[in-house]
């Protein structure tokens, strides 16, 4: 038990550049208490005593603002920073070495008692404000990009942004986990700038085509008044 608190301690430091001691760590991290909370809910729920695991739990979101069902399947070196605003549904399963910001839902989109919440894979890194609903895979090294509502598969590598979320950049998956907001793609600004570039080529078009009109308009001009004219070359 003391190992695996260590190896949690460790995990603070090396996904938050932020922190600074192991007592303000202890001390002064949500994330952190909710993922000790929820592995004394989730023995409870697994061993039959539902009620108290959901008390525990429940408990848990009182002083962490973080709800975690006691049914979920959570990983090793899961990190949740700040926190506030989680919500990590019944279903949900958690694979190693994640980093989740606050206000991100894996949520559900089925009453029937049955998988209905996100599997996501190790070294998946979601960003603040992001909602991942539905019993779909999130694959390893995958980046959900902040305030995105992802609502189907995310294959490994990808870098999922908008709403609805869509695949901007899908590469191998790589060793490292990081978020560069200011990195990810904009697909909108992307595809207005496509518009922008094809209005301007219309443009462009537009003028040669009036002025090849304006050049036989003068020519046939000439040939009727027999007064021939010259053209200007490749009109």
């Amino acid at each position: 038990m003391f190992a695996r608190i260590r190896e949690d301690i460790r995990t603070v430091f090396a996904k938050d550049p932020a922190a600074r001691s192991t007592l303000e760590v202890l001390l002064c991290y949500p994330g952190l208490h909710a993922i000790w909370y929820h592995r004394v809910a989730n023995w409870l729920w697994r061993h039959g005593f539902k009620l108290a695991g959901r008390l525990v739990s429940h408990w848990a979101r009182h002083w962490t603002g973080i709800e975690i069902h006691p049914g979920a399947t959570i990983g090793r070196r899961f990190f949740i920073d700040h926190g506030m605003g989680v919500v990590i549904g019944e279903t949900a399963e958690i694979g190693e070495d994640v980093l989740m910001y606050h206000q991100v839902t894996l949520g559900g989109t089925s009453l029937e008692k049955k998988k209905r919440h996100p599997t996501i894979g190790n070294n998946v890194v979601i960003g603040a404000g992001a909602k991942l609903l539905g019993a779909f895979e999130v694959g390893e090294h995958a980046k959900i990009g902040a305030g995105s509502v992802v609502i189907k598969e995310v294959p490994p590598g990808a870098t999922v942004v908008g709403i609805p979320g869509k695949v901007v950049d899908e590469k191998k998956p790589r060793p490292e986990v990081d978020l560069e907001h200011a990195a990810l793609p904009d697909p909108v600004a992307e595809a207005i700038s496509n518009v922008l570039a094809s209005e301007e080529n219309l443009q462009e078009c537009f003028a040669r085509l009036q002025r090849s009109m304006s050049a036989m308009a003068d020519t046939v001009g000439a040939v009727r008044s027999g007064q021939p004219q010259d053209t200007e070359d490749g009109e």
